[in-house]
């Protein structure tokens, strides 16, 4: 191509300046492959650049379907994230929740520690659109880590229509339900109550013996045990344990 470009200038060039010299010649007879050499590696460059681009985009379709995947395992982990925790902070005690459940074994053999006495108080509290009245039989109870107690709430239905309600609870301050154990309550299950029906719940609980060998537990002398009762309604969920 460019000696098809310097082919009209040649005639000039040698009025102008003579014959070619033997350089020129050299130049103008190898530049031709040096240039088709040029134009092979321009050709080969864009055929690479497009191999790289669908490497891109074969690169960049694997990257979206695994975040398609990753979005819709985070929405179903969403929705069994509040049964789920309710499990592990009934199991462990976190945030204010007294655990459930406990060892017939381990409760018979427990040794009260007699020098470390604690007050128990009691709290009953209501949803907005719950109609019953709740209150706890008794404001508090003294007793000891390794001692059992039974305390009782009593619920009334005061409308003509029966009302079916469940209750959610939790134990102030937060830190001492690991230790507070619930050996039989009413909460997390439904209760239906017909027009003017009244009830007493109980609540058999104990306090862990190593509460008293918790250095944090060293300044607490008084737990709060509360419970929130609701209307149950069909597609209703629960708050949290242990948060309002």
């Amino acid at each position: 191509m460019l000696l098809r470009l310097l082919r009209p200038l040649i005639p000039a060039l040698r009025r102008d300046r003579g014959p070619l010299r033997f350089h020129e010649k050299q130049f103008l007879r190898h530049r031709r492959p040096l240039l088709l050499d040029a134009w092979t590696r321009g050709v080969r460059g864009h055929r690479g650049f497009r191999g790289q681009e669908e490497e891109w985009t074969a690169r960049n379709r694997t990257a979206l379907t695994y975040i398609a995947a990753a979005g819709v395992g985070m929405v179903g982990l969403s929705y069994a994230a509040v049964p789920l925790y309710r499990l592990y902070c009934q199991a462990s005690g976190l945030g204010g929740t007294a655990q459930v459940g406990h060892d017939p074994d381990l409760v018979e053999g427990m040794m009260p520690v007699r020098e470390r006495v604690i007050k128990v108080t009691f709290n009953a509290d209501r949803h907005a659109s719950m109609q019953w009245s709740f209150r706890p039989q008794q404001p508090e109870i003294l007793l000891v880590p390794g001692e059992t107690a039974l305390a009782f709430y009593r619920a009334k239905n005061p409308t003509n229509k029966p009302i079916t309600g469940i209750s959610t609870y939790n134990v102030v301050p937060f830190e001492a339900g690991q230790y507070f154990n619930k050996i039989q309550c009413f909460c997390f299950e439904e209760q239906r109550l017909n027009p003017q029906e009244e009830v007493d719940m109980p609540v058999f609980f104990y306090i862990d013996p190593e509460f008293a060998e918790d250095p944090k537990m060293a300044l607490v002398d008084t737990i709060t045990l509360s419970y929130t009762f609701f209307e149950a309604k069909e597609g209703q969920t629960l708050p949290l344990p242990g948060y309002r």
